[in-house]
């Protein structure tokens, strides 16, 4: 269904008060899931960002890159490994982890802005000491638990006019070696580091589900108070929990809001950050 121009021109209107809401306001956006995998979803999520860069919105993407890291060890003939559900890093992957997100991964998604007319900068947890960690469990070999943020490199480059894009690999402080960090939590992370007013996190889920079998039960908003009750119900379990956890500390620490989002829909971003109605679950 088409859209005259008047009809356009009141969708609009209706975005301006988000706009002026969130003008020069830090906005923090994890990807991955499907939305990375998919070209059309990753279209959509590369023109929501620059549009709200382009009004004013300080956006920072912060990415994961999972299946390709799995794609890329196939190809050199090593067998994925996770341990309860962490994937187990070892040195050989580890030099993959950091070749797929800090290469790959963080120069397509730089390309991908570039070409729709945005000026983008690829960053790693490894550049100015933005992301530094020790090791957090040695049965999950070189994964990291993040120490100390230091945001300054992605500070400069937005007010070099630039987008950041964050690749989540980490500098060792109790060792001379790079860790691999969980996108989610260097996301949140870095939005308290960066006193942002949200936190995203894209995933491949409507959101936090009353019952998981409906999806018409999402709650689209849920106070920190609320949190406790739901895991306890097991409304709030599996994959969900870790993603939860990080928008409670991310809030706890500061951030206004943080919303656990659908990135499957297309311009997921744009209806939950310029519209009443938003989109996904909303932590406060």
């Amino acid at each position: 269904m088409s859209i005259d121009n008047l009809q356009k021109a009141h969708v609009l209107s209706k975005a301006l008060p988000y706009i002026q809401e969130y003008n020069g306001k830090t906005v923090v956006v994890k990807y991955g899931g499907a939305a990375m995998q998919n070209k059309e979803l990753k279209d959509a999520v590369i023109s929501d960002i620059l549009l709200l860069h382009l009004v004013g919105i300080q956006v920072v993407l912060v990415h994961g890159g999972g299946p390709e890291i799995n794609e890329m060890l196939e190809k050199l003939g090593k067998e994925p490994k996770f341990v309860n559900g962490l994937r187990y890093t070892d040195e050989e992957t580890m030099d993959v982890v950091q070749m797929v997100l800090c290469g790959k991964i963080s120069k397509e998604l730089v390309s991908s802005i570039q070409r729709q007319g945005g000026r983008a900068l690829g960053l790693s947890g490894l550049d100015g000491g933005l992301l530094q960690a020790v090791r957090s469990d040695k049965d999950i070999g070189l994964v990291g638990e993040i120490q100390k943020v230091d945001p300054q490199p992605v500070v400069d480059a937005l007010l070099a006019g630039y987008l950041p894009v964050v690749s989540t690999v980490a500098a060792g402080i109790d060792a001379e070696v790079s860790y691999n960090i969980n996108a989610d939590t260097a996301a949140a992370r870095l939005a308290i580091a960066l006193k942002a007013k949200k936190l995203i996190l894209l995933t491949d889920v409507r959101g936090i589900l009353r019952d998981p079998d409906d999806q018409d039960s999402l709650l689209p908003v849920v106070s920190l108070h609320e949190v406790p009750g739901l895991v306890k119900e097991g409304v709030i379990s599996g994959g969900m929990t870790p993603k939860v956890d990080c928008c409670v500390h991310a809030i706890r620490q500061g951030v206004e809001r943080a919303t656990v989002l659908d990135g499957r829909v297309p311009h997921a971003i744009l209806v939950e950050m310029l519209t009443e109605s938003g989109m996904g679950t909303m932590l406060v």
